[in-house]
């Protein structure tokens, strides 16, 4: 099942995302790699592609996994969950109609 995976940053972290950005990407690759992404990106916290100092309010994710305690697991694991760099992780089951 697919599920949606909602990281909100917390305040003055970016330059932690971008300490372990790598790591995060490593992990997502893996997902893609497995045919089990869908989607992943952060959110600009300003209007830009590229936001600058301004940096993100958070990532989203959507991928298939067992169940929405796998989900919930590595999402717990990614490293932008370990080290500070999200304040919070929503996990929801996530139901996707379009694009067929």
């Amino acid at each position: 099942m697919l599920y949606a995976i909602l990281g909100e940053d917390a305040p003055d972290s970016l330059a932690q995302r971008l300490a372990v950005r790598a790591e995060h990407l490593a992990r997502l690759q893996a997902l893609h790699d497995d045919g089990r992404l869908i989607v992943a990106g952060p959110c600009p916290a300003i209007d830009s592609n590229d936001p600058g100092p301004a940096g993100f309010t958070g990532s989203v994710i959507i991928a298939d996994f067992p169940s929405l305690a796998d989900a919930e697991a590595w999402a717990a694991s990614d490293p932008y969950a370990t080290t500070g760099v999200f304040l919070r992780c929503t996990v929801k089951p996530f139901r996707k109609v379009f694009p067929q």
